[in-house]
């Protein structure tokens, strides 16, 4: 977590080296706490990632959501069913192309019919 020096008025802040936890002399933009981390996408325009911590698939075995081929989704779907952010989690599948795994409630195959749909 990056950590703002006392007293400072500064828009910069030190940055903590995850391994050892301590500040470097490293200098980086603030990020913005109050609407969660982000990406950049193709088009230029940026997503916000926050809705990945209120997944109900982040309290949930990770295989269910990437089974064997072949393997049932079944599980995975189900527990997409009731997750608040299956509509979030399908955009960012969309937008990002992935190929593997359940992502809101749909999977690889489903998604890429869905992307040829006509708007």
């Amino acid at each position: 977590m990056p950590i703002r020096p006392e007293g400072s008025s500064q828009s910069k802040t030190f940055v903590t080296n995850s391994t050892s936890n301590t500040a470097s002399n490293t200098i980086a933009s603030p990020i913005n706490l109050t609407t969660g981390p982000t990406i950049q996408l193709a088009n230029g325009e940026n997503m916000e990632l926050s809705w990945q911590e209120r997944s109900l698939c982040a309290q949930t075995d990770p295989e269910a959501f990437f089974p064997e081929k072949g393997g049932s989704t079944r599980e995975a779907k189900r527990v997409c069913l009731s997750c608040d952010v299956r509509q979030e989690c399908l955009e960012y599948a969309l937008a990002h192309d992935e190929r593997f795994g359940i992502w809101g409630g749909l999977s690889e195959r489903e998604r890429r019919r869905l992307k040829r749909r006509p708007a």
